[in-house]
């Protein structure tokens, strides 16, 4: 995806990085904005790798969550039924971003796509910063 990103001069709208998204080589709050297309399902734990964005993002800057199909959607193409634990599911997702420093403002689980807006909670507490870049040092 970076190469086909390079290839089409994306490098020139922002930053491209390969990195770990539980564990990113960037200071606290230095990233305008954080869009996540089709990737939390794919990292080992949701909830770090939201506290990790949280971390980078400036406070007041959005999180957009996307998918091209709607839950519905893609457990019907993989011949399943919709997960009770998927970590989209707004029951779960809701809490989620809130414990990770976010507020968020737009769900939408729709026939033919996902979305999901929250804003990084200004004030988030440099003690949650701290203990979770403890954390990532303890698991490092």
């Amino acid at each position: 995806m970076l190469t086909a990103a390079l290839r089409e001069g994306r490098d020139n709208d922002g930053c491209l990085l390969l990195a770990d998204a539980c564990r990113l080589p960037l200071p606290t709050g230095a990233v305008d904005a954080v869009f996540s297309a089709g990737l939390i399902n794919h990292v080992p734990d949701p909830a770090k790798a939201l506290r990790e964005w949280a971390r980078v993002t400036a406070p007041g800057g959005p999180l957009l969550l996307f998918h091209p199909s709607g839950s519905a959607e893609r457990a019907a193409r993989h011949g399943r039924s919709l997960d009770p634990v998927d970590p989209l599911a707004e029951e779960h997702l809701r809490p989620a971003l809130r414990t990770a420093g976010w507020d968020l403002s737009c769900y939408e689980d729709a026939e033919h796509h996902f979305l999901a807006r929250a804003s990084r909670v200004a004030g988030w507490s440099e003690a949650a910063v701290e203990n979770h870049i403890a954390d990532n040092d303890l698991a490092g």
